[in-house]
């Protein structure tokens, strides 16, 4: 005799609950940029804005209180501003710099200050600000191309000078040996030397500045593998083995 036949349904598990919302501190002393972003990532599943903030003494009151996930910094706020309020912020959560400013000291005293990301409005799109947004959160840092031209512009010109034509000694009984070796760089630059290609001495910029390899990716839109790759080729031609070595050769102090 057949089993009578069932109709119940299969066990499926129950679908994942979504994931809650990431909750946002917006700190910024113009209305219309504070209205628009709480717009903007209040309307979505996956943020919301708890709170707003006029200046950076606002934020720091509103972060204690409202405890975010991330806060979105402007730069420039009238009382206390950005850069003073950031060493306090980052205590109480991760901080992603968003404002109008890319001029270089800026850029790089957020950074140093801890910051975890530095985004210069017009230079991103609302899905790129989320995803920024999010890589923060989980110390992925994220820095726009304007903010990342202003940093390799201030490590270039943090280079000590060198190969001065005027310190060669030229008087007739000098070495042949050592002038002979210092004429392939007379008329060019100390770092040419290496042979880095642009990018490879971007790169050796941002390792000589403290930045891991997490970071120089973000800062140049490229993968951490990509990043790596870059590396190996730096160090064969520094013909050294470590970050240390090829930063010590790449400021000229080793």
């Amino acid at each position: 005799m057949r089993p009578p036949h069932s109709t119940s349904r299969p066990d499926f598990p129950p679908p994942a609950p979504a994931p809650a919302p990431l909750r946002l501190l917006v700190a910024d002393d113009n209305p219309v940029v504070r209205a628009g972003l709480t717009a903007l990532l209040s309307g979505r599943a996956d943020t919301t804005v708890v709170a707003e903030a006029r200046d950076g003494r606002e934020a720091y009151e509103a972060a204690l209180r409202h405890r975010p996930d991330v806060v979105l910094l402007d730069v420039r706020m009238p009382g206390v501003d950005g850069i003073s309020a950031l060493p306090h912020l980052v205590r109480l959560a991760p901080v992603m710099m968003l404002t109008y400013s890319h001029e270089t000291e800026t850029v790089r005293e957020a950074l140093r200050l801890g910051a975890g990301g530095y985004l210069v409005h017009g230079e991103f799109t609302t899905e790129q600000l989320v995803r920024a947004v999010r890589d923060v959160r989980e110390g992925r840092p994220h820095v726009t191309p304007g903010a990342a031209r202003a940093l390799l512009t201030s490590l270039r010109e943090d280079a000590p000078a060198h190969s001065d034509p005027n310190d060669v000694d030229l008087r007739p009984n000098s070495a042949p040996s050592a002038l002979s070796q210092l004429q392939p760089s007379m008329g060019q630059s100390f770092r040419s030397r290496f042979r880095l290609s642009t990018r490879e001495a971007e790169i050796m910029d941002l390792i000589a500045s403290g930045m891991t390899n997490q970071q120089i990716a973000a800062a140049c839109f490229i993968s951490e593998k990509t990043v790596k790759n870059h590396i190996n080729h730096i160090f064969a031609k520094l013909h050294t083995t470590t970050r240390s070595q090829a930063a010590a050769k790449w400021l000229g102090v080793a």
